[in-house]
Order: C-alpha cells, then structure tokens, then sequence
C-alpha cells in the first residue's frame, strides 16, 4: 500500500532500506523502522499524501506530509530499552516495590524528555509545522507471553505536563506524538487536563496497538498545527 501510494523514486529507496532493516538482528534497528512504517501507514490511511524524505548527511525529518494545499513534516524515533528496576532490601518489601514502581515511571519521562531534546535539534531549521514521534516499543515479549511482565507505573499527566513545557522552550517543534507500549497508567489524581493534550489510554489486552498514544501540541509553536492537521493526529491516536 505504501509503494502504491509513494510512488516516487526517493520513497521507494527508502521503503527499500526500511524493509531490510526489518530483518535485522539489532532490536533498535528494527524497532525504528517499524514505527516509521506504521506511522506513514496510519497517515496514508487518515488520507495524508506523503513522501519518504531521502536520508542524507544533513539531518531532516523522515516524512513529508501533505493535506490539501497544507504541508507538515514528521520525524519518528524508537527508544529501545526497559527501565531496569533496583533490588529492592527486605524490610518493608511492599512499601519499597511501590517506590520502585514510580521510580521507573519518572526514569522513563526524564528518558522521553531528553530523547525530545535531542531531536529537536536536527529540526530547528523546518519554518512549516514539524511533529516528532517517539515510540516506546514492546521490550519483553517473551514476559508477555508468560505473563510475567511488569510494566512501569506511569503518571500520563505529569508525562503531559512535562513535554508541554519543554516544548515551550522548542519553538520550532509544533507537537509531540507519543506511543507507550510497556506502561501502567496510574490512575488520575486530579480532574485537571492540558487543552494542547490528547491522551487515549487502552486496556491491557489490546495488545496489538500502544497501551497510551498522546499527542501534545505546543502553545508557543512558530509553526501551530492546523485545525486539520490537529483532527488527523487526533484520528491515528
């Protein structure tokens, strides 16, 4: 379907490269060519035309994403790699296993804001809406199959919050995607919400689609994201 729909040459080396990597033994590898693919897939689905940028040595995004007569850019990155969790001491095992829990949630959304960091930096060229999405891949899936994993509790809010304002910071980026994949949502402690955040949070047992998908827009982008724009990234969370 995608070399249907991105027929041009450029798109097709890189469909190319993305499918070779596929086959690869390195997870990261794999991992980041997987979600460049899903991602162009959930787009061309939501009826975004778009084109495979050609890599190169001057960094630049990995989509270019058209709607009408409106253009945005996409990059995609994978971060492979569980938070590992701490030997926990003997005494006061229940009190100590918590602590761990939310220990591991908040190395994951200091993991997630130093990733945002660092990739704003080969975008800050872009003068038209850019979006960045980082995909938190499945790190067990032998765990999985036995039941035995043991997902990082996750406060989605404080995560919001803490991407909203670094991109304060980031201009230049108009929105962060995010796909959560290992995490336990803790449940809510406050009826607040961000009106630049969207969040759909999903059972468990879907396991074939993230257990979070977030989109957070930044108020101060030079380049917003456009009503249209904003319903589509709404439609692929």
């Amino acid at each position: 379907m995608l070399r249907r729909h991105c027929a041009d040459e450029p798109s097709g080396l890189r469909l190319g490269r993305l499918l070779h990597r596929l086959t690869q033994d390195d997870p990261g590898v794999q991992e980041s060519a997987l979600a460049e693919l899903e991602l162009a897939t959930q787009l061309v689905c939501a009826g975004v035309r778009l084109s495979f940028l050609p890599e190169s040595r001057a960094r630049t995004a990995d989509l270019e994403c058209h709607l009408g007569h409106e253009r945005f850019f996409v990059e995609v990155t994978a971060m492979v790699g569980s938070v590992a969790r701490r030997r926990i001491p003997l005494c006061g095992v229940a009190e100590a296993d918590e602590q761990m829990e939310e220990s591991r949630g908040m190395i994951l959304i200091h993991r997630i804001l130093a990733r945002v960091q660092q990739k704003a930096k080969q975008l800050a060229d872009y003068c038209e809406p850019v979006v960045l999405q980082i995909s938190v891949p499945h790190t067990d899936w032998q765990g999985w199959r036995a039941g035995r994993r043991e997902d990082p509790w996750l406060d989605v809010k404080a995560l919001a919050g803490a991407v909203t304002m670094l991109l304060m910071n980031l201009p230049h980026l108009s929105a962060v995607l995010i796909a959560l994949w290992d995490v336990e949502p803790l449940p809510s402690r406050a009826g607040i919400s961000l009106a630049n955040v969207e969040v759909v949070e999903r059972s468990r047992h879907h396991w074939a689609v993230p257990r979070v998908r977030m989109l957070v827009r930044n108020p101060r982008a030079h380049a917003p994201l456009t009503r249209r724009q904003v319903e589509v990234l709404r439609e692929i969370l």
